[in-house]
């Protein structure tokens, strides 16, 4: 079978052709025949299948058939006629890349939105006018919160790497993106696992959705060759070292189970003689394009990530995965080692297993249906007297019991950091032990009372000075407006309310922040409710997540 048997029209060809594919492959074959009938989609599809170009071939084609005569109109009445969600910023960048080389020869335009960059160059793409657009959850809300894009003509929805998604807590910010679409409309829903969350959401946005499944649930190609290393915890950065050297390894992805450990192991392969870099929600936009690139273009010899910082990583040949820490969740494993042995090459992914993750090992095996052969390598045998000591379970792992983003707790878009699908962070506050540790200091340190009753004048010469201020009162010091009180302790200038007593609390009845509160903040100092400063909640990074 070829793509011109699958309905696409000749420019369409032309570009995949260009790009060196001659025929489809399953879930292509499925998917672009499913999509151009204008119906809903449910499709199970591991990453390097082709899935992408499953949707997005059949989704230019109808697009290019529905512009007749839109070219000749106003650029900026152009509408977004179709919309691909995905869960990290590497991924809608791979995506819309795929987007812009298999439409080249169609007068259709598309562009990516996600944060960790200006906002402002996003907005000015989408007043000249998109067909279709590429986004993270995070900052598609920032534009729609802002008004900056309109999806009320909008004619499709993809919903790229769904279960990824649930895994970062996207849930909330996918149902408040729903509830802004037309009603009618096409929605595809492309997941690589099947999960009761998954068939959740598959059951409330999908209406009578073709079925399209290329490989069993849960399951890894049979292209890659798996192996377990059995390693003392202490050993495995070394044990790393003397594979990638001893067997020549290059273009080597490891994962780690924190961002920290990928932060310190990329530090300590660099030590040993192997140029690596560390991949993750934390690390800026440039610095996550510029590893990507050195790894793709074989400058780098190692790259250590993240789970959630890996999706997007598209490398035709990718030879060898590590897992230098085991996932707490097995689906996870399925998706690590799923970026080798891609599109039918063949790939090596590896396992260095410590005794901690024995149980972790059992959960992996009993989700794919079959033991993992293991090998110890000479002179790294593992210590057989070794205890296991627990693993701490991944922060904010999968997205079930995330609590929405409340409009109060998003901020307007302003530098934010580290949240894998818009570039504004809510403020933070550092903890210890769950408590937060600055509480006290900015309760001790709290100066307004000190002010007011140090300096509190006689109410006379206070009274007999007032015609002389020329200074508004709104912008009197908080040491003067207490000294301006009558006999009684009454302000004139408070419409005869008394002053607030030393230490009382002068938050407004709803909570709201008080005047000296606000000014406080933009000083960067301390104020006297700590609550004032942690108004959002944080998100893993790109993960967020990672």
């Amino acid at each position: 079978m070829s793509f011109d048997s699958l309905g696409l029209s000749e420019p369409v060809v032309r570009a995949v052709h260009e790009l060196g594919y001659t025929s489809p492959t399953p879930i292509q074959k499925q998917a672009i025949p499913a999509v151009l009938e204008g119906g809903d989609l449910l499709a199970g599809a591991q990453t390097g299948t082709g899935k992408t170009a499953g949707f997005t071939l059949p989704i230019l084609e109808r697009l290019s058939r529905s512009s007749t005569g839109q070219e000749s109109s106003a650029r900026a009445a152009r509408p977004v006629r179709a919309l691909i969600l995905t869960p990290t910023r590497e991924l809608a960048a791979q995506v819309e890349a795929s987007v812009r080389a298999y439409g080249k020869y169609l007068k259709l335009k598309s562009t990516v939105l996600f944060g960790g960059v200006g906002i402002n160059p996003q907005i000015e793409a989408l007043k000249r006018g998109v067909d279709l657009v590429v986004a993270t959850p995070g900052r598609l809300l920032d534009h729609m919160q802002q008004k900056t894009i309109d999806v009320s003509r909008l004619e499709i929805l993809v919903l790229d790497e769904a279960d990824r998604m649930l895994d970062m807590g996207f849930i909330h910010d996918i149902k408040r993106v729903l509830a802004q679409l037309p009603k009618k409309r096409q929605n595809l829903l492309f997941s690589a696992t099947f999960s009761d969350e998954i068939k959740a959401l598959a059951d409330s946005l999908l209406e009578a959705p073709a079925l399209i499944e290329v490989a069993r649930r849960n399951t890894t190609t049979e292209l890659v060759t798996q192996t377990i290393y059995p390693v003392d915890r202490e050993r495995k950065r070394e044990l790393l070292t003397h594979l990638i050297k001893t067997r020549n390894w290059f273009q080597v992805l490891v994962f780690t189970r924190t961002k920290h450990g990928a932060n310190r192991l990329a530090e300590q392969l660099t030590k040993d003689g192997v140029s690596a870099l560390a991949i993750h929600g934390n690390k800026s936009q440039s610095a996550r394009t510029r590893a990507l690139a050195e790894f793709k273009d074989g400058t780098l010899q190692v790259l250590v990530a993240t789970d959630i910082a890996a999706r997007g990583i598209d490398i035709d040949q990718l030879p060898h995965v590590v897992n230098f820490d085991l996932p707490n969740v097995p689906e996870d494993y399925v998706h690590r080692i799923g970026r080798t042995g891609r599109a039918g090459a063949t790939g090596e992914a590896v396992s260095l297993v410590c005794v901690d993750e024995r149980q972790l090992l059992k959960d992996i095996e009993k989700l794919i249906k079959r033991a993992v052969p293991q090998e110890v390598i000479p002179g790294f045998e593992p210590d057989p007297n070794a205890k296991p000591e627990p693993i701490q379970p991944r922060r904010n792992q999968g997205g079930a019991n995330r609590k929405p983003r409340s409009d109060e707790s998003r901020p307007q878009p302003a530098a934010r950091g580290k949240e894998p699908g818009s570039s504004h962070a809510a403020p933070r506050a550092e903890t210890r032990g769950g408590q937060t540790s600055d509480a006290k200091r900015i309760d001790t340190k709290r100066v307004d009372a000190k002010r007011g009753d140090a300096k509190r004048a006689d109410p006379k010469r206070a009274e007999a000075k007032r015609p002389d201020s020329t200074r508004p009162d709104a912008k009197r010091p908080d040491a003067k407006r207490g000294a301006e009180s009558d006999k009684h302790g009454r302000n004139p200038a408070r419409g005869g309310k008394p002053n607030a007593a030393p230490g009382a609390d002068t938050r407004k009845p709803d909570g709201s922040n008080t005047r000296h509160e606000m000014e406080a903040r933009g000083r960067g100092q301390r104020t006297s409710n700590p609550g004032a400063l942690l108004g959002g909640r944080s998100r893993p990074s790109a993960a967020t997540g990672d």
